[in-house]
C-alpha cells in the first residue's frame, strides 16, 4: 500500500514493491494485498480530512489526551478504545508503546519548540494499532507491515514476522509519522516531487530527534537510522533509512534487495513513481541535516533541530529543496551566528546544493 498519494506511510513503496516479486510466495502475497488495500486506506483519509479542524479541537488544552484504539486484527478505524490518557498500562504492547511514543513525541515538541500538539492547539493524538489490511483475493484480512498518518490519526501494523515486526517498537517511527501531522499544521508540503521529499525528510528528522531526545544521545555517537527496532535482524539489514549515509540501510537482503536512495543532487530520482520519488529523494536533505549536527557537535535538537524548525514553519506548500537550503541558512546566520550559518552552508553544498 501507499503506493501513491495521499497516506504518509513509513515504508517506501519500493520496498513493497520488491516484496510483491519475491521468490517465497507468502512475501509475496502479503506484499500483493499492501499494495492492494491503499484504495480503501485513500478513501478513509480522503473522508477524514474534511474533519480534521474538528478532530483538532477534541481535547484543546495544554496538556497531552491520547487515544489508543485497536483495530482487533482488522482495518477499521478508528477501532475500539483500549487506553485514554491517564489510564495505566493496558498489558498489550502495542497499546502501550503507541501510547508512550505519542506521550514522549508530544513532550518533545512541547518543551523544545512551545508547540502544543501537533495543530498546536492541543489536538487529540489518536492512534490505532492491531491494524491489519484485507485481502481482496483471499477475502481475509493479513499483516500489515506498516504505520501510516491518515491526515488525523497514526495506524500501526504489527509486521507479518518474516522481515518486519510490530511497527509501535520503534520511537522514531512514531515521531516520524506523528511528524506528518504537525506538518498538516505548518507547511502543509505537497506530497509530490521534491516538495513531498522535504515532507518526508522533515518527518525523519525529527522522528529520530524524538528518540534521541528521549534517550539523551549526542549527535556524535547517536544512531541515524530510521525504523531499526521495526525489522528482524539480519546482516543485509540495519534499518529502513541511514540519515547519515542514504543508499545503506539494506544490502542485497533477500527481502529488501538494495538500498535505492541517493545521496547527492547529482543521483536525484526523477519520474512519477514514488509520487516523484519523495522516499527516494529525502536522503539527500537528511544527509545534509546530519552533516550539519555532527558539525555543530553537541545534542542535535539543540542548535541542528531548531534550525530546521524554524525552516519548516517558513515553508510552502511548494517549496524546493533550494528553498530550503537558503531558508535553512538565513535562519542559522540571524538566529545562531557564523558558524551555524557556515556548517549549513557546507552541507547543503556537500550533497549538490550551492548556495
Amino acid at each position: 500500500m501507499c503506493t501513491r498519494n495521499p497516506l504518509h506511510c513509513i515504508i517506501p513503496p519500493y520496498i513493497t514493491e520488491r516484496l510483491a516479486q519475491s521468490d517465497d510466495p507468502q512475501v509475496r502475497s502479503q506484499a500483493i494485498a499492501n499494495l492492494k488495500a491503499d484504495a480503501g486506506y485513500r478513501a478513509t483519509r480522503e473522508s477524514a480530512q474534511a474533519i480534521a479542524t474538528l478532530l483538532a479541537t477534541l481535547s484543546p488544552g495544554q496538556t497531552r489526551h491520547r487515544l489508543v484504539y485497536t483495530a482487533n486484527d482488522s482495518g477499521q478505524l478508528p477501532g475500539d478504545l483500549a487506553r485514554a490518557e491517564g489510564q495505566g498500562p493496558s498489558g498489550d504492547a502495542a497499546v502501550d508503546e503507541a501510547y508512550d511514543g505519542a506521550g514522549i513525541t508530544y513532550d518533545f515538541y512541547d518543551q523544545l519548540f512551545q508547540r502544543n500538539s501537533l495543530d498546536g492547539k492541543g489536538m487529540a493524538l489518536i492512534s490505532t494499532v492491531h491494524m491489519k489490511k484485507f485481502d481482496f483475493r483471499t477475502k481475509t484480512y493479513v499483516p500489515l507491515d506498516n504505520a501510516f498518518w491518515n491526515g488525523t490519526q497514526m495506524a500501526y501494523g504489527d509486521g507479518a514476522g518474516l522481515w518486519s515486526q510490530r511497527f509501535t517498537r520503534s520511537l522514531d517511527v512514531i515521531g516520524h509519522e506523528l511528524t506528518h501531522g504537525v506538518q498538516t499544521f505548518t507547511s502543509n508540503l505537497t506530497y509530490y516531487g521534491q516538495s513531498g521529499a522535504l515532507n518526508e525528510h522533515f518527518s525523519d528528522v525529527f522522528g529520530v530527534l524524538v528518540r534521541q531526545w528521549h534517550l539523551n544521545e549526542p549527535a556524535s555517537s547517536a544512531s541515524w537510522l530510521i525504523g531499526a527496532d521495526v525489522l528482524i535482524p539480519a546482516p543485509t539489514r540495519r534499518g529502513i533509512r541511514d540519515m547519515e549515509f542514504p543508499g545503506t540501510a539494506f544490502a542485497n537482503d533477500p527481502y529488501l534487495g538494495d538500498d535505492p536512495q541517493p545521496d547527492h543532487m547529482s543521483k536525484l530520482v526523477t519520474g512519477s513513481g514514488d509520487n516523484g520519488g519523495v522516499h527516494y529523494n529525502s536522503g539527500i536533505p537528511n544527509r545534509a541535516f546530519v552533516l550539519v549536527a555532527k558539525a555543530l557537535g553537541g545534542n542535535a535538537w539543540d542548535v541542528a533541530g531548531r534550525i530546521w524548525y524554524e525552516t519548516l514553519l517558513q515553508l510552502n506548500a511548494h517549496s524546493q529543496f533550494q528553498d530550503c537550503a537558503e531558508i535553512s541558512v538565513q535562519i542559522a546566520g540571524a538566529r545562531y551566528g557564523a558558524q551555524a550559518k557556515k556548517a549549513v552552508k557546507a552541507a547543503w553544498k556537500k550533497v549538490g546544493i550551492s548556495l
